[in-house]
């Protein structure tokens, strides 16, 4: 059975902080959003959201990921808060860590990678460094992470839980929805992710239709011709 780690309510030594794990987006959403592509929902969203950066470490383009986050705020370096969030997630969570964007230690490596496919946890999503390379590439898992290196961690602290973080250009709240695919990863509001779903789905079904009038070779003019005229352009 998947037994899971409650935070205790004492207060944290200086430098921790642990809250608890946040769940506000319904289990049938997130599955509904296993057929949406990143970038669809990173154009319903703006354009301009989404990670930078990211490479998915277990190779396949195919792999989808969705599911609320656990956040993690990490000393670069150390792992010690990670294993917590671990320890806290339940199935098909997704491990969001600000690692500060450092490359010089690896803060998740194989051995964490068995831990988490025997919890089901849904992915990883990581602002620095793994480990074990050739054993993310087994799949099974998704991990998304800025580069790589055999140097290991400490595991010392401080860092958080369940805190607002910063990853690979997204912002992310604790129970955000997380979308990743072979496009990268997207971080959906989760108060936002049923209202936008709709959109998601509109936007797949108007993209499928330019597709097919692509195949002709139409060309869409009056659309074009629209945006520029939109600008001032002469056409």
């Amino acid at each position: 059975m998947n037994q899971t780690i409650k935070p205790a309510a004492a207060a944290w030594p200086t430098g921790f902080q642990v809250k608890p794990r946040v769940e506000t987006v319904p289990q049938a959403l997130i599955e509904a959003y296993r057929s949406v592509p990143s970038c669809h929902a990173g154009d319903v969203i703006g354009r301009h959201s989404g990670s930078r950066g990211l490479t998915p470490y277990h190779r396949d383009l195919s792999a989808v990921m969705v599911g609320p986050a656990i956040t993690v705020r990490i000393r670069p370096g150390d792992n010690l808060m990670i294993h917590l969030a671990m320890m806290m997630a339940e199935p098909g969570d997704i491990i969001v860590i600000d690692g500060g964007g450092d490359l010089s230690t690896a803060v998740i490596g194989g051995l964490m990678r068995t831990t988490a496919l025997a919890r089901r946890i849904g992915g990883f999503v990581l602002d620095g460094a793994l480990r074990d390379v050739a054993e993310w590439a087994e799949g099974g898992i998704c991990a998304y992470a800025m580069g790589n290196t055999l140097r290991g961690p400490s595991k010392d602290g401080p860092g958080e839980v369940n805190v607002p973080v910063s990853c690979a250009g997204m912002s992310v709240l604790p129970g955000d929805l997380i979308l990743g695919d072979g496009d990268g990863v997207i971080c959906i509001p989760a108060a936002q992710a049923q209202e936008l779903l709709p959109l998601c789905r509109a936007h797949a079904q108007k993209e499928k239709q330019i597709a097919a009038a692509n195949a002709t070779g139409t060309l869409d003019r009056a659309r074009f011709d629209a945006l520029l005229r939109a600008k001032g352009c002469p056409v």
